[in-house]
């Protein structure tokens, strides 16, 4: 089998889901200004490829101990539904439909959290169990232990994907992968199709040198 795998953040959606997330929580008065600078300090240094997600990811989730999983989703599906939903690229519905048609498997492989990309996933009609995302642990009481389940980033979604394409039965060496970051490239090598789409600078060198697809999704 064969799988159309895309990115979420300025690839499947026109906007950067981090920073918007980090807004919503300020204007709920759930999020302190040092932290909202410090978001955006780090969106600066995660575009230029030069930020230790592993370490940021650890510190956002252990912040999250003891908060309730049920209501994270909640929170997450109202918001998704609110301000994120309308945001999907019309070219990203046109190559998944494309996909589609092809009888390819769709998935989102994405490094925000289940939470936020189940409801966008939901909204394009990827099902759950095609959704490779961030997972935090929760324990029996169902609040988070402040510790992540899962890692979604970097070589952890190469990770993820091959646990899944092993479990699915596809060949990841006749996939495809869509995105827009440089950060995503331990993937864009994975799998035999790479198409970066709205590349930053670091990635749309490294694609032109390998001879990949560039595409601009508006």
């Amino acid at each position: 089998m064969i799988a159309a795998l895309f990115d979420m953040d300025n690839t499947l959606l026109r906007a950067d889901t981090g920073m918007m997330w980090t807004r919503f929580l300020y204007a709920r008065g759930e999020l302190p200004a040092k932290m909202v600078a410090k978001a955006i300090y780090w969106s600066a240094l995660y575009k230029l490829a030069l930020l230790d997600m592993d370490e940021v990811v650890t510190k956002l989730v252990r912040d999250l101990e003891g908060n309730s999983e049920a209501e994270m989703i909640a929170k997450c599906d109202a918001w998704v539904a609110n301000d994120v939903a309308a945001l999907v690229a019309p070219a990203a519905r046109v190559a998944i439909e494309h996909h589609r048609a092809a009888g390819h498997t769709i998935v989102l492989a994405t490094g925000s959290t289940v939470y936020a990309a189940r409801p966008v996933a939901r909204g394009v009609g990827i099902a759950a169990e095609h959704v490779l995302a961030t997972e935090l642990e929760v324990d029996a009481s169902g609040s988070f232990t402040g510790k992540p389940r899962a890692l979604c980033f970097g070589r952890h979604k190469v990770t993820l994907a091959e646990k899944w394409a092993a479990r699915e039965g596809v060949d990841l060496g006749q996939s495809y992968f869509y995105s827009d970051s440089y950060n995503d490239l331990p993937m864009l090598e994975r799998v035999g199709t790479a198409i970066a789409v709205n590349p930053d600078a670091r990635l749309l060198r490294h694609a032109r040198k390998k001879g990949w697809q560039t595409t601009r999704w508006a």
